[in-house]
């Protein structure tokens, strides 16, 4: 067996690899983390969507229930019956 010694400067180039490695890991494993809490943000926003579109519906049909068909004009404070 045949050993060589390498230069400094290999072996400073060698360690400057090996800490920008590093440092790209590191840097890919924070980008993870923050899509993985975005992607639960965008869990809990889908829900609170769903429920919303629950609360819109239901509003409509008490609304429509009470009054029949037609339309609101919010800013009046108006129904229009059709």
């Amino acid at each position: 067996m045949n050993t060589k010694v390498l230069t400094q400067e290999e072996i400073t180039q060698l360690k400057t690899v090996q800490q920008e490695r590093f440092t790209l890991t590191d840097k890919f494993g924070n980008i993870e983390i923050q899509f993985q809490e975005l992607e639960s943000m965008k869990q809990k926003l889908k829900l609170e969507y769903e429920q919303l579109k629950q609360k819109e519906e239901s509003l409509g049909k008490q609304l429509q229930a009470k009054y029949g068909d037609g339309t609101i004009n919010l800013e009046k404070g108006e129904f229009v019956s059709t």
